[in-house]
């Protein structure tokens, strides 16, 4: 059970975030600073860093509950489930749930949450390099799978096992970013996420097949 500190910590981080997220939409990223967020807050500049280390985990505090959420899914997948089925699992569920970091949710303040990031180039760099942690965290996490044996390389050399996972982390996460930055683009030219749902599914099981049918169902 969380604490009542860890909670109050947890509300803190939560607030000044949206705070700061508010603030960075109304009047842009570069032009708000550190200092008027804290003055917003309502609290030091010292302490909002005991909270953040940056200005942009301000707004990235927003999605971090996925950093690595692809090797979780992987190790946490069910008996007899491969990797590879779990991930495609994962990834539907999440547009049947509209899950913002599917890119399928139209809500304006997701949008304008999306837009923020990828308009601005310190957080677009951020989210690249969330992007490179991942992909290792899910590399890391394909190589303890026995499944993954079934597609290394001849030699089944252990560095040729630590290769294979890294290729295949690199295209999963690949896919799964292009599907969530198509699924946003088209929002933002005005679909709706109910009527793209359709497609978006589609176009999920048409690149985990891709997948399956390069990896050998990994």
């Amino acid at each position: 059970m969380t604490g009542l500190r860890e909670r109050k910590r947890r509300r803190t981080h939560d607030t000044v975030s949206a705070i700061a997220i508010a603030m960075f939409l109304e009047h842009g990223y570069d032009r708000v600073s550190v200092a008027d967020i804290a003055a917003a807050a309502d609290i030091s500049k010292p302490t909002l860093f005991r909270y953040f280390r940056s200005k942009e985990d301000l707004v990235l505090h927003r999605v971090a509950d996925h950093a690595g959420e692809a090797g979780r899914v992987v190790r946490a997948r069910p008996p007899g489930a491969s990797p590879l089925g779990a991930l495609r699992a994962h990834v539907l569920d999440g547009l049947s749930r509209r899950d913002p970091v599917t890119g399928l949710n139209d809500h304006p303040a997701v949008l304008s949450f999306h837009d923020l990031v990828f308009s601005t180039p310190s957080l677009s760099a951020r989210v690249n390099a969330q992007v490179a942690s991942d992909t290792a965290e899910l590399a890391a996490a394909l190589a303890e799978t026995a499944a993954l044996a079934e597609t290394a390389a001849p030699t089944g050399t252990a560095a040729a096992d630590d290769l294979t996972a890294r290729l295949a982390a690199a295209q999963i996460v690949a896919v799964q970013h292009v599907l969530a930055r198509e699924n946003w683009r088209r929002l933002s030219a005005g679909a709706t996420a109910d009527d793209l749902y359709p497609e978006a599914v589609a176009a999920a099981e048409r690149a985990f097949s891709l997948l399956e049918s390069g990896l050998g169902g990994s």
